[in-house]
């Protein structure tokens, strides 16, 4: 994919990239963290982090493997994986959902917030569940915006409303472009029908959070133009709405985001 009309609508590429790397690392490292934890992941294990993006997952797992282990670290722009390239770690340019896993007999594969946007993400999961050995584990954690699609679930005055609105037309291109808004509630299901054995979930719904803001005031400047082009909000609206969120006084959300893993059997 790349940052068209028709493609990712969050390019990595982007300057606000970073600052969305980073609200992810402040909301969902420590889930991430817990249930990996709970995998038992440790050293000498081989791992394949998908759509790695960022650094501090990739990073976290390998003090975990230590030098016996190895993490491999995929995306389709590798530009933030860069300073994270060395033993255990090996990163590669790879779309997930056209090309072979890159090696096989993982002991835990590992994908965040990325399936959601792939278009051919059915492709994607058998991919990934294919790279797990036997006895191995999957975790794949994902939003859900259709489960709770408000950024301000508080809608109690008009700055509210018009956060809800930009959110409503950030879930509107989303959508346009593939997006599966619904896709987080669907993992335990896919993971069952994937073959995946002592498949369990949960989800994690932050709310009013610094990092929330962060998230938020990225993501609009991010997609402003397409917003604007689209008809979905005016400049001075979206003007508004960054001055509401940098006060500080607004009760922001952000997307569910449900974690689900299992073992192949």
């Amino acid at each position: 994919m790349t940052p068209t009309d028709d493609g990712y609508l969050l390019d990595n590429r982007q300057s606000e990239a970073a600052e969305r790397f980073d609200a992810f690392t402040d909301l969902f490292d420590p889930v991430t963290f817990r249930h990996l934890e709970r995998l038992g992941i440790g050293p000498g294990w081989r791992c394949w982090e998908v759509g790695a993006g960022g650094t501090s997952v990739v990073s976290w797992l390998a003090r975990k493997v230590g030098p016996t282990g190895k993490v491999v670290a995929t995306d389709i722009d590798t530009t933030r994986l860069a300073e994270a390239a060395r033993p255990p770690v090996e990163v590669l340019v790879h779309d997930v959902a056209a090309e072979e896993p890159p090696g096989d007999g993982f002991d835990l594969v590992h994908a965040r917030l990325v399936l959601v946007h792939v278009p051919d993400r059915e492709q994607a999961l058998a991919s990934m569940v294919r790279a797990v050995r036997p006895g191995g584990r999957l975790l794949v954690e994902d939003a859900d915006p259709a489960l709770q699609p408000l950024v301000c679930p508080d809608e109690y005055g008009p700055e509210q409303q018009l956060a809800n609105r930009l959110r409503q037309g950030f879930r509107s291109l989303l959508a346009d472009r593939g997006a599966d808004l619904a896709y987080g509630r669907k993992l335990p299901r896919l993971l069952r029908e994937a073959g995946l054995r002592e498949v369990e979930a949960d989800a994690y719904f932050p709310l009013t959070s610094p990092a929330c803001a962060a998230l938020e005031a990225a993501t609009v400047r991010q997609i402003r133009s397409r917003l604007v082009e689209a008809g979905l909000a005016t400049d001075e609206e979206i003007d508004r709405h960054l001055a509401h969120v940098a006060s500080g006084t607004m009760d922001l959300a952000t997307a569910p985001m449900i974690s689900a893993w299992g073992r192949r059997a």
